[in-house]
């Protein structure tokens, strides 16, 4: 069994992910039974590579799938909590843009009928 690569798995497709998946598993159910009935030590240090294989096999499809899903959900105005973006709690709660820069009625008002003053300094 040659090492698989991740660069590899990521130009198939979900179909032949799930069957390269099902081969890995299959094949390291037959070497844990031959584990267990006292088997070659190659087939036994086998197995620590086929489980690496499954967990790249599975990082791949899920990474795919997240991609399809961000693709979907791009432009809309609600996303999967998933697919926004993380940051720290203080960053998601604090105002955007758009709420930094509102003014009241009120504010604008006394912005209006008191200007900054603007003094002319003697040098």
């Amino acid at each position: 069994m040659v090492r698989v690569k991740a660069r590899e798995l990521r130009t198939k497709d979900r179909e032949e992910l799930q069957k390269q998946l099902d081969t890995f598993r299959q094949e390291l159910s037959t070497l844990r039974v031959a584990e267990v009935t006292g088997g070659a030590a190659s087939k036994l240090s086998k197995i620590c590579l086929v489980r690496k294989s499954i967990a790249r096999v599975l990082t791949v499809y899920n990474q795919n799938q997240k991609s399809n899903l961000r693709k979907l959900f791009r432009g809309k105005k609600h996303k999967p909590i998933d697919l926004r973006p993380k940051k720290t709690r203080a960053l998601r709660r604090r105002l955007n843009k758009h709420e930094t820069a509102m003014v009241s009625e009120r504010e604008r008002k006394r912005r209006l009928h008191n200007p900054t003053r603007v003094y002319a300094i003697k040098a």
